[in-house]
């Protein structure tokens, strides 16, 4: 059997150690991985290797050559462009054609059984057999489902955390027959997971998975190249280490020196022909290539020096990575998490900071203190959106500087000479990030429209009219300290999480685009915002009824950017109005739970002194909203999207409503019993708009007081809910409270139980394996469905180590009991 080496990916994770370099010649314990791997295949008996290529192919033909000095015969199939997983191996069919094959990546480090999955491979008389192993986090791999026969049942590619309902993942280790090539099409990008194989399990072919047990390590990030060199010297992976054990876990290579009076504390490894001088300090899991220099006094920990480096006295390596031919001088300093590039000069008594990336050929100055990557590259960041956009503290996490590479990374994503609408609430700290925002767009060719300080509901409107984006800068919700940054699509919706991904690339590669002088782009300033949202609104909702009602509501503007609007809006609705708290506090831009229950009792009792027919109170921006009704009771966010729904559903009769998972499945019975359909979405907001924006859809929301008015726009509007809240009022001349009285009681719990990271795909394969024969719904998390009705969502968080439960039953006691048990089994993945 033959073997095919996929070792044509670029590895822009990894850069800048592979800026210069590619990917599968990285070192591991100063040993290409790609060795590695070909060592592994020849332990098997794969000597007849095809080696695919294309980024920096040279360089792996120089150095592996035909495989005689490995013991193998290696060919190599060069692809002219990425053909992706599946096109690359099609470009090397007439070496395969005629018999079964291995396919491997040439930059995975693993010790399996290769020959046991061949064995089983044959025995099931598989067209494909796909190895599989579990892994603790599964986000950046594609999950695999087996049936009790080993039969591929589901792939999923590159989940969020709502879609893990497994910790198995596709190795990208195939074991296939010839027979494969006919379901790939030749000279175009095509992917065995995306594309083969749900077209093989379509059509029942036998798509096998082998779960393998050993080592396996996708060596994608930093963070694994460097937990990889540790897992080799601590013995958790089988691959041959060139070089001599003097002591348990102390590796020696020929020709190295190392000074009776140097410290060596291992698990660690020495290149052959290094140099240790005396009092030098080499600490755990540090591995230092072929030829390297470390002088009297530094002190490594940790650290991946490649070949050929100079390591000056008193210097202090600790987590760090240093590219080949780079001089590291006297009493420098590289702190944890930290990449020097290839042939770069680190000067005496420098500092580089954690997580700084410095590219090759790069000079830090001496004395220097880097806290920033050196020229166009940087860190990649993990979790950088969360669910408001980019958040952070204020000038600690946020900083001028990071919104203009974020601006910038966002800018590089779209077209030269787009435009880009922007905007903020009234804090001091969102005035000051956007203009560092609209400053990196304007550099990066981009027009700017600067609504200045509006409603959330207003930039998003806006956006939608002929931009290709925005950007809205806001203080968080009830977190004074701290902002978010929250980028917009053409359409004013949150970016998908494709189009987050595409600016968490660029971010994490910082290769902005840069604008010649005749392309800054322009910096315009919209007028009469105000007076035209609220136009469109009015045009867009039936307000039909309301002049003739009667109706006295209190409006409560919180003190926030709504009150911008208010004025025309209630001067045109022709309704009788009280407005209460209209004015800007720059001093309190968001307000606390607490703050926020108080002037909702506030509002209630003004309600109910003036019996006003129900009283309204905005968020600070404008984007959601709480209702009063007309006796001064406050009606809860959950409670005042099933009261939203009933009047919405009552008079439109059909129509879609689009409703997050967790939400009470009372929903269902009030559209049910107004012939209107619920669409379930994850909790995901730009998901919810997704849907909402449907043609069919009649209304969204997602109980924490956003609601999505689909006549006028798919993302959340307070000010349009409002005025669709006031119409419907006046044409039903129903009270609120009457409203809510005759909709069932919901029984919903929720509960958070805290989650480490490296468990939660262990949690939600668990949550399934409990689960049995019940019904199971994986539209966001695992929800389990009991035969009678009641419900368990177990869901996991994707920027905290935090798992969270939703429960619904008849009755608290019952829903208790589900939150209870259902926790237990959550806990027992931590055991």
């Amino acid at each position: 059997m033959k073997a095919v080496v996929m070792a044509g990916g670029e590895g822009t994770r990894l850069r800048p150690m592979t800026a210069s370099m590619p990917k599968p010649l990285l070192p591991v314990a100063n040993r290409p991985i790609m060795e590695h791997v070909l060592r592994l295949l020849k332990r098997h008996g794969l000597t007849e290797t095809v080696v695919t290529v294309q980024f920096l192919a040279s360089l792996v033909k120089n150095y592996f050559g035909d495989g005689e000095e490995l013991g193998m015969d290696l060919t190599y199939a060069h692809e002219e462009k990425p053909l992706g997983t599946a096109g690359s191996v099609k470009n090397a069919e007439d070496a395969l054609k005629n018999d079964s094959f291995l396919v491997i990546s040439g930059d995975a480090l693993t010790d399996f059984d290769l020959t046991d999955l061949i064995r089983y491979h044959r025995e099931r008389g598989a067209l494909v057999t796909v190895c599989l192993t579990r892994v603790p986090n599964p986000l950046e791999f594609g999950i695999t489902i087996v049936n009790e026969d080993g039969r591929v049942d589901r792939f999923l590619e590159k989940p969020t955390w709502g879609q893990v309902f497994s910790d198995t993942v596709n190795t990208g280790i195939y074991v296939m027959e010839p027979e494969v090539f006919d379901y790939v099409e030749p000279d175009v990008p095509v992917d065995w997971s995306g594309d083969v194989f749900p077209r093989l399990m379509k059509e029942g072919k036998p798509v096998y998975g082998y779960v393998a047990e050993g080592y396996w390590e996708d060596v994608g990030t930093h963070e694994s190249y460097v937990k990889a060199q540790a897992d080799v010297l601590e013995g958790k992976v089988d691959v041959e280490i060139d070089g001599f054990e003097i002591s348990p876990g102390v590796w020696i290579a020929e020709g190295a020196e190392v000074h009776p009076d140097a410290k060596l504390r291992g698990p660690l490894y020495v290149g052959d022909y290094a140099k240790i001088e005396a009092g030098a300090e080499i600490r755990e899991h540090t591995v230092i290539g072929s030829n390297v220099v470390v002088k009297a006094d530094a002190f490594l920990h940790r650290a991946v020096v490649h070949d050929n480096v100079y390591i000056g006295p008193q210097t202090n390596l600790r987590g760090c990575v240093v590219g080949k031919n780079t001089d590291v001088m006297r009493a420098a300093r590289i702190e944890d998490g930290a990449v020097i590039g290839d042939e770069c000069l680190v000067g005496e008594e420098s500092i580089v900071q954690g997580n700084v990336r410095v590219y090759p050929f790069k000079t830090v100055e001496a004395g220097a203190f880097v806290n920033t990557s050196v020229i166009w590259e940087a860190r990649g960041q993990a979790n950088l959106f969360g669910a408001r956009g980019v958040s952070g503290i204020l000038n600690v996490e946020i900083t001028p500087e990071l919104a203009v590479r974020l601006a910038s990374a966002y800018a590089t994503t779209l077209k030269k000479g787009s435009t880009v609408t922007t905007a903020r609430d009234h804090s001091r700290g969102a005035r000051a990030l956007k203009r560092a925002v609209i400053s990196a767009l304007q550099a990066s060719a981009i027009d700017v429209r600067d609504l200045e300080n509006v409603p959330l509901p207003v930039a998003r409107q806006q956006t939608a009219r002929g931009s290709a984006g925005g950007v809205m800068i806001r203080t968080t919700p009830g977190v004074p300290d701290s902002v978010d940054i929250m980028f917009f699509d053409e359409r004013g919706a949150d970016l998908s999480q494709a189009g987050q991904r595409k600016l968490d690339r660029v971010y994490a590669r910082q290769e902005y685009r840069r604008a010649f002088p005749g392309e800054i782009g322009d910096l315009r300033f919209p007028a009469s915002v105000f007076d035209a949202y609220t136009g469109s609104v009015l045009r867009a909702v039936d307000t039909t009824g309301v002049a003739e009602s009667g109706l006295k509501i209190v409006v409560d503007a919180a003190n926030g950017s709504a009150g911008l609007v208010l004025p025309s809006l209630l001067g045109r609705i022709g309704v009788d109005a009280l407005t209460i708290n209209p004015g800007l506090d720059e001093a309190r831009p968001t307000e606390t739970a607490d703050v926020r229950r108080a002037g909702l009792v506030r509002l209630g009792e003004i309600v109910s002194s003036a019996r006003a027919a129900f009283g309204v109170r905005f968020d600070p921006v404008g984007e959601r909203l709480a209702l009063v009704d007309e006796r001064g009771r406050i009606i809860e966010d959950q409670r005042a999207l099933l009261v939203m729904l009933d009047l919405i559903a009552a008079e439109r009769r059909s129509g879609r409503v689009a409703l997050p998972v967790t939400t009470t499945r009372i929903a269902e019975q009030v559209a049910a019993y107004h012939g209107t359909q619920v669409e379930w979405t994850t909790t995901s907001p730009d998901d919810l708009t997704r849907v909402a924006h449907k043609e069919g859809s009649v209304f969204g929301g997602d109980g924490q007081g956003g609601f999505i008015v689909p006549e006028f726009s798919s993302v959340f509007d307070a000010t349009a809910a409002f005025t669709r809240l006031i119409a419907l009022v006046a044409r039903t001349q129903l009270s609120l409270s009457q409203i809510d009285a005759r909709i069932p009681r919901a029984h919903v719990l929720r509960r958070d139980v805290a989650t480490p990271w490296a468990i939660k795909g262990l949690v939600m394969r668990r949550v399934v394996e409990a689960a049995g024969e019940r019904s199971i719904d994986t539209t966001d998390g695992v929800r389990v469905v009991e035969p009678d009705g009641r419900w368990i969502l177990v869901l996991p968080d994707p920027a905290e180590a935090v798992t969270h439960l939703w429960a619904e039953g008849p009755d608290d006691a019952a829903a208790q009991e589900l939150l209870d048990t259902w926790s237990t089994v959550v806990d027992s993945a931590d055991r």
